[in-house]
């Protein structure tokens, strides 16, 4: 259980690998003080910050942003090392409010890696401090704690380094924020975090949100999966902020990237030659596996990616406004109207205008050739569990042992990216259920205008999406299960059934659809009161304990009021417990509901059959467009995955 701490309280911490996330109303600075028994910082070398933000068993990020995660290994600490305080800070001079009171009150969450939240605190009461001791890590008879300080200071950086007894603290302070404007001059600051309509602040999600009840939603296509439902429209996305027209290339350190561990120090390298940039290396972002490297890697070029494309829209935005301005002043002149004073002006405007354009341009055209080549050399050296299904790695596949981080639900690019995709994963397990949309969006094409095609795509997807899943689980921890009532997705499903993949065959009809409803409720409300009570050893013998996807084809078609309410049932709390859903629907063909099904699409994570711009990031807004991640025609390899996953039960 979480513990929600107010300023001054303790918590006991059961884990020693950590993470500290952070996220703040306005860009902050993070860094990390280590303490003799007495509270005592030595000297800068116990100080984690931008410009050194490695130390053993600890590593913060190098930029200031809206959202942090610190990873801290306390196992690793020294025996000198009794207390970790984290500090937070206003970064000067770079456009943000001078105090804490001007924005919303950061909130810091202590989670295991698992994302598990140990302990959380909201610093609230701030005013003009723009410096603050949020908490602290504190090694008390063998064992560590978390406190809550929320301790402010006036004074800024240089005020809270000196009261933490370091020498020089001005200097050092100078030291931090020389190093935060210099990241922030390679990359397009993040905008202010967006907060959820029920008020809970906005986290970085691996899920992308679902639609809202009437309109289209534009939602976070990535990220870890702790972000509560919700997010802004397309048609109010945050506009991105200002940047230069010509921004720095893309740093292959990737300084911004988040990193759940320090990883062990690298061994020099030749700079390289002037004018060239380094060679991309898969797996060069940090991590305690290859498997947490790639992740943070993907990750790291979907930020590079979201900001470069953010710097040219910015650029060419100013450049519009400049030279709407400058024909403004010359139609608003009388004097520039007559003869050809007037059309010399103009002509100079839209010379600076394309001048301005082209160099943003070049500037991207750069940064994008940087991402590309770096997607060269990490798309196949992916997992499987990451990795398209045209990969040869799946040609060498083998049941794995243990779950990876995330699964591989589709691409994302944008308009500027041209060919460039980025892996969209999500994290395991599935926090949330899974929609794909058979319904047109709008956007399509009129190849997709026979409704029926576009259903079997969609169904189509699932079984991509549901055989991905299999494939990525150890044997007997994963299981799918199918609802057809009509029985229309015979064909779609024979992949599955075939190999003998599936759990049980296609529930039909409506006693189908009560039966197997049924089953999965009475599972859900088993592990709870397991859960609840402690006693999850206890089940009785016939619960499958395995996680399970129900696959629901054809919705509503074959539900009644009492299978519609315990399908809303399963969605709300059955992640928690293991049972996801993976609905295959157009959300018109539930229109005679009403708004009653309205929950249960906005608890979906919304996919569409084909590419869609749906989605948004959760910096500055852009419109992602989704693309799934379908079996080439023809490829047999997704029969040839499934009959090795329903072997490896057979076997054990």
């Amino acid at each position: 259980m979480t513990a929600e701490l107010t300023r001054g309280q303790n918590h006991p911490l059961s884990q020693v690998r950590l993470e500290i996330r952070i996220s703040a109303g306005s860009p902050v600075v993070a860094a990390v003080a280590i303490g003799d028994e007495h509270g005592t910082v030595r000297g800068w070398e116990g100080v984690a910050h931008p410009g050194a933000p490695a130390l053993p068993g600890l590593e913060v990020p190098k930029q200031a942003a809206t959202a942090h995660r610190l990873a801290v290994d306390l196992g690793a600490m020294p025996e000198s090392a009794h207390r970790l305080s984290v500090l937070l800070a206003l970064p000067a001079g770079v456009g943000v409010p001078a105090r804490f009171g001007a924005v919303a009150a950061p909130f810091v969450a202590v989670t295991g890696l698992d994302g598990t939240e140990l302990a959380t605190f909201t610093l609230t009461g701030l005013d003009t401090e723009s410096a603050v001791v949020a908490l602290e890590l504190y090694r008390r008879q063998g064992a560590w704690k978390v406190r809550a300080v929320g301790q402010g200071y006036a004074g800024g950086l240089a005020a809270l380094l000196a009261d933490q007894g370091l020498p020089d603290a001005v200097r050092l302070a100078d030291t931090v924020h020389e190093a935060v404007a210099q990241g922030l001059a390679r990359s397009v600051a993040a905008p202010p975090r967006q907060r959820t309509a029920d008020g809970d602040r906005t986290r970085h999600s691996g899920a992308p949100q679902p639609d809202q009840a009437a309109a289209p939603r534009a939602t976070y296509p990535y990220g870890p999966q702790d972000t509560p439902p919700g997010a802004s429209d397309t048609s109010s996305a945050v506009a991105p902020p200002s940047a230069p027209a010509a921004g720095g290339p893309v740093d292959y350190t990737h300084p911004g990237r988040r990193a759940t561990a320090p990883p062990p120090p690298p061994a020099a390298a030749p700079p390289p030659p002037a004018g060239q940039h380094p060679q991309p290396v898969a797996g060069d972002a940090n991590g305690w596996s290859m498997d947490e490297r790639l992740y943070n890697q993907v990750w790291g070029m979907f930020e590079d990616l979201a900001r470069t494309t953010a710097a040219y829209r910015s650029a060419v935005d100013f450049a519009d406004s400049r030279q709407e301005k400058e024909l403004d002043q010359v139609l608003s002149d009388p004097r520039s109207r007559i003869g050809g004073q007037g059309d010399a002006v103009r002509e100079a405007a839209r010379a600076r205008h394309a001048e301005l354009v082209g160099r943003a341009r070049a500037a991207l055209d750069r940064d994008l050739a940087q991402l590309a080549a770096e997607s060269d050399v990490v798309e196949p050296a992916l997992p499987p569990a990451y990795a398209r299904w045209d990969n040869p790695v799946w040609h060498g596949y083998r049941v794995p042992m243990e779950l990876p981080m995330a699964v591989r639900l589709g691409d994302l690019r944008l308009p500027e990216s041209g060919p460039l995709r980025i892996p969209m994963l999500v994290r395991l397990p599935l926090e949330r259920g899974l929609w794909i949309d058979s319904g047109r969006t709008g956007v399509l094409d009129e190849s997709f205008a026979d409704p029926h095609r576009l259903r079997r795509l969609a169904l189509d997807t699932a079984v991509a999406v549901a055989a991905r899943l299999l494939a990525v689980y150890p044997a007997h921890e994963f299981a799918v299960q199918v609802i057809d009532p009509a029985g229309t997705g015979r064909e779609a499903l024979a992949p599955l059934v075939g190999t003998g993949a599936l759990a049980a065959p296609p529930a039909l009809g409506a006693g189908g659809v009560a039966e197997v409803l049924g089953r999965l409720t009475r599972r859900v409300d088993l592990v709870q009161m397991a859960v609840r009570g402690g006693a999850a050893d206890s089940l009785p013998p016939e619960v499958d304990t395995a996680e399970q996807l129900l696959i629901v084809n054809d919705f509503p078609h074959g539900f009644d009021d009492r299978a519609v309410t315990q399908l809303r049932y399963l969605a709300d709390e059955g992640p928690a417990v293991g049972v996801h859903l993976l609905m295959v629907a157009d959300r018109e063909d539930a229109d005679g509901y009403g708004p009653l099904l309205d929950p249960l699409w906005r608890s979906l994570m919304r996919l569409t059959p084909v590419a869609d711009d749906h989605l948004a990031d959760p910096w500055v807004g852009h419109a992602w467009t989704y693309e799934p991640a379908l079996v080439p025609p023809g490829s047999e390899v997704l029969k040839q995955v499934l009959a090795r996953v329903a072997a490896a039960r057979t076997k054990y």
